[in-house]
């Protein structure tokens, strides 16, 4: 890294800033999950909020230029437009727990009823169909470079796979109790995930071969992660109040964060730098040498 790790706060200390997007007007878009909020930051650093739903967990830009966010408390799938309009959807199944949201190949969203283990998919004019998932507790989701949504199955020890058509599969992981979370397409055309319960970062190819990696602290409980401007997996290590990063061929390093105590969550690539939440109520930017 070039530059000590800057922290910023956007929120009180027990908003609870989760997970983040890069919004399609160049601000970063954050989520307050215990605040009922989103929060957007500004290319000069100015904080605005909006209130929304009940526990806004994950979010993502949508095709509509829009960001799309899950509303876990609430059973909800939101959407908030550039200017701060809010809204929602109700999915058909009743307090389903929307967890997970990424855009797929085919114009909707997708997104994740991890108490219902149910896949959604809304439609951008609100219409939403339901698919069983295969297995249990389907978490983070991301569009994978074969067409597919995958997703991890973090009560099922699993990765799974649903078509746009809604056919599923999983993959088992060979290491029990693994608790799988955090999951995106790699620079290598593989999915890549976090180990939450098993202190390791995983590597899935397309035709269902794992790979898993250890990290040197099996206790750093790693969580979120994305691809960095440098071609690695950076992922954030809620145990520790760190980051990782992984290289494509499997070597690691960790970097802190101003606090061990900041229990970093989301992260994600925003204007050539990382950027993490963290549960005291800052984001963190992270500048990384290429």
């Amino acid at each position: 890294m070039a530059d000590p790790v800057r922290e910023f706060t956007v929120s009180g200390p027990d908003a609870g800033p989760y997970a983040l997007a890069d919004g399609p007007d160049g601000a970063l878009w954050f989520t307050l999950v215990h605040q009922d909020g989103i929060g957007r930051r500004d290319i000069n650093g100015h904080v605005t909020l909006t209130s929304v739903g009940a526990g806004p967990t994950m979010i993502a830009q949508g095709p509509d230029g829009a960001l799309w966010f899950t509303e876990y408390r609430a059973h909800r799938v939101g959407r908030i437009t550039m200017d701060g309009e809010a809204s929602s959807f109700a999915p058909p199944t009743a307090a389903g727990g929307p967890y997970g949201i990424a855009p797929g190949p085919d114009g909707a969203m997708w997104f994740t009823l991890s108490g219902a283990d149910r896949i959604g998919r809304i439609t951008m004019d609100g219409d939403i169909t339901e698919y069983p998932a295969p297995g249990a507790f389907p978490s983070a989701l991301t569009a994978g470079p074969d067409g597919a949504l995958w997703f991890t199955l973090n009560q099922g020890n699993a990765i799974g796979r649903i078509t746009t058509d809604g056919r599923t599969s999983a993959y088992r992981l060979p290491t029990e109790a693994a608790a799988p979370v955090g999951i995106t397409a790699g620079p290598d055309g593989a999915l890549w995930f976090t180990e939450i319960g098993a202190g390791q970062i995983g590597r899935l190819t397309v035709d269902g071969t794992v790979t898993e990696f250890p990290l040197p602290d099996r206790q750093v409980r790693p969580h979120a992660l994305t691809t960095g401007p440098d071609g690695a997996l950076w992922f954030t290590e809620w145990g520790r109040g760190r980051v990782g990063r992984i290289t494509t061929d499997g070597r690691i390093t960790a970097y802190d964060l101003p606090r061990s105590t900041c229990e970093p969550h989301g992260i994600v690539q925003h204007r050539g730098a990382l950027w993490c939440a963290l549960e005291t109520g800052s984001l963190a930017r992270i500048e990384v040498s290429l």
